[in-house]
C-alpha cells in the first residue's frame, strides 16, 4: 500500500485547479472567473499577498470576503494549530465540556459588550445567524423577525429569508414565514411593525456588506430603544464587520450599542479553520436550554472542535498584541483621504464610503457626452457590468484583488487585511487611479473589455431564452 503524501499530490496536480472544478464542482463559477480574467493559480500566500507559481505577487484587498483580518498564514496561528495537534488531545467527545472551547468562550465574553456572557460556537456566519434567529424565537415565544432592506445574512434557507436580495432568493421560495423587511433607516416603519407585539427580533448589519452602507448616526441607538420598548430582541450581525474590520473591535462600538445577540464568524480563526459563534445574554441562553432534557436542543457537531478553538484563541491574541484594530482605523483614514483626492480628479467617482478596512467606491454617470454615451450603452445591456470593468484591470494590470460590491451596484469594494501599511494603500490607490484614467480613453482597452462583457451577457440571455422550459 502506497503512502499518502499531500505535498507530492499538490505538486503533481498543480495547475489543474480550474479543470477539476469545471468537471466536479461549480463550472459556472469557472466560466465567470475565466471571462473576467480572475482564473489565476495561486501557489502560496503570506500576509497581504497571494503569489502565483512564477512568483508574481497579488495584493489581496478581498481577504477571502473578510476572513483574513490578520493576514494570510499568520505564523503564530499556524504554530498554535501544530502544537495542539501534537498533543493528541481528545476532541469532540460531545458528552463532555472541553477546555479549549471554554477558554475561547471566556475570551469572546472578554472582548464583547459586558452584558453578553453566554456563547454558542458553530461553523459559519450563516449558521451563527440561524442560531441567533432560533434563540430569539425560543426566548420570546414570538414568530416574526425583521431585517433591513439591502441586508445580507447568509444563504442557508433561514438566513436567506432575511437576505433582502432578489438575485440570491430567486428560485428558492417559499422562504421562512414571519420574515419581514424594513426600509433602510426608516424608524417609523420599524416602530409600526414592532408595535404589533409579535416580533421576536430585529436583525441588522451595523455596516451593510453589500455596498458598505451605514445609516444616520441616530438610527441604530433609536432602533435599539424601540426593540426594548416593544419586547423584541436586537441582533447585530457582525459576521463581516467584527474583529476590527471597521476600526473598532466591533462595528457596534461606533454607536455604543448593546445588542441582545451578537453574531461573529469569518475572521475569528485567522482563516485556518471554519469557525463562528454568537454571544448573548445568559437570560436568553437559559430560556432555550431551559430543562435538563433540552440541554442539547440546539447543537452542532463540529462547533467546538479543538482546531477552531485554538485558532480563535491565537487570532484574538494576534489582533490584540499587534494592535491591528488601531491599524485598521489608521488605514481607513489614509485610504479615505486618498480616495477623496481621486474623486476630485475623476468624474466617474460619485461617492466613497470607508469605515476602517471596509471600503466602497461608487461610480455614477459621467458628465462628458462621449463618456456618458458609453456609460449608458453598458448599463442598457446589464446594470452590473461597469464595476467589473474596474475590478478586472485592477487585477490583470496591477495585480490588486478587489470585487464588485453587489448585484446591479456600480460599486467596487475592498476588504484589505488589517495589517496593511502605506505600500499596500498606495498600490491600491495608484492602480485605481490608472484604471480610471484608462476609462477616459475612448476607444480604448477598458471599453473593448466592456464590449466583450456586453457580448457575453447578450449570449447568456439568448441561451436562457432558447433553453427548454
Amino acid at each position: 500500500m502506497s503512502e499518502f503524501d499531500i505535498t507530492s499530490l499538490i505538486k503533481e496536480r498543480a495547475g489543474e485547479n480550474y479543470d477539476l472544478h469545471e468537471q466536479h464542482v461549480n463550472r459556472t463559477l469557472v466560466k465567470v472567473l475565466r471571462t473576467i480574467g480572475f482564473d489565476k493559480v495561486y501557489a502560496r500566500a503570506k500576509g497581504s499577498y497571494l503569489y502565483d507559481a512564477e512568483g508574481n505577487d497579488y495584493l489581496d484587498f478581498l481577504s477571502g470576503y473578510g476572513v483574513y483580518n490578520i493576514g494570510r498564514n499568520h505564523p503564530l496561528v499556524a504554530k498554535a494549530i501544530k502544537d495542539v495537534l501534537d498533543q493528541d488531545l481528545s476532541n469532540m467527545v460531545q458528552m463532555d465540556c472541553a477546555l479549549l472551547s471554554g477558554l475561547l468562550a471566556e475570551k469572546v465574553v472578554e472582548i464583547t459588550p459586558e452584558h453578553l456572557d453566554a456563547v454558542f460556537f458553530c461553523n459559519s456566519g450563516a449558521e451563527a445567524v440561524e442560531g441567533a434567529l432560533k434563540f430569539a424565537r425560543g426566548a420570546t415565544g414570538r414568530k416574526r423577525i425583521l431585517s433591513l432592506a439591502g441586508g445580507y445574512h447568509g444563504l442557508t434557507l433561514g438566513a436567506l429569508s432575511f437576505t433582502n436580495n432578489g438575485n440570491f432568493q430567486e428560485g428558492f421560495g417559499p422562504l421562512l414565514p414571519g420574515a419581514e423587511k424594513v426600509g433602510y433607516g426608516d424608524l417609523n416603519e420599524l416602530e409600526d411593525k414592532l408595535r404589533q407585539g409579535d416580533v421576536a427580533a430585529f436583525i441588522a448589519e451595523p455596516v451593510q456588506g453589500k455596498g458598505v452602507y451605514w445609516p444616520e448616526e441616530d438610527y441604530f441607538p433609536q432602533a435599539q430603544e424601540l426593540c426594548r420598548k416593544y419586547g423584541a430582541l436586537f441582533i447585530m450581525d457582525e459576521v463581516q464587520t467584527g474583529f476590527g474590520r471597521t476600526g473598532k473591535m466591533w462595528a457596534l462600538e461606533h454607536w455604543n450599542l448593546e445588542p441582545d445577540i451578537l453574531t461573529m464568524a469569518k475572521a475569528i480563526s485567522g482563516g485556518y479553520v471554519p469557525a463562528a459563534a454568537f454571544v448573548t445574554r445568559r437570560e436568553i441562553h437559559q430560556k432555550v436550554f431551559n430543562r435538563l432534557d433540552r440541554c442539547v436542543v440546539h447543537s452542532t457537531t463540529f462547533g467546538r472542535n479543538n482546531l477552531a478553538m485554538t485558532a480563535g484563541l491565537a487570532t484574538i491574541h494576534v489582533l490584540q498584541q499587534e494592535n491591528l484594530v488601531a491599524n485598521a482605523a489608521w488605514a481607513g483614514k489614509v485610504i479615505e483621504e486618498k480616495l477623496i483626492e481621486l474623486k476630485a480628479r475623476h468624474e466617474l467617482i460619485q461617492d466613497i464610503r470607508v469605515k476602517g478596512c471596509m471600503v466602497a467606491v461608487e461610480f455614477g454617470e459621467p458628465r462628458s457626452m462621449k463618456m456618458k454615451l458609453a456609460w449608458k450603452g453598458i448599463h442598457a445591456v446589464d446594470k452590473g457590468l461597469f464595476p467589473q470593468m474596474i475590478v478586472t484591470p485592477l487585477m490583470t494590470k496591477h495585480r490588486v484583488l478587489t470585487h464588485v460590491a453587489g448585484h446591479n451596484l456600480d460599486i467596487i469594494k475592498a476588504l484589505p487585511p488589517l495589517i496593511i501599511g502605506e505600500p499596500e494603500i498606495n498600490r491600491f490607490i495608484n492602480g485605481l487611479d490608472d484604471v480610471l484614467q484608462d476609462c477616459t480613453r475612448l476607444p480604448g482597452p477598458m471599453w473593448d473589455f466592456g464590449r466583450n462583457l456586453v457580448q457575453t451577457a447578450i449570449k447568456q440571455r439568448k441561451s436562457k431564452k432558447l433553453a427548454p422550459a
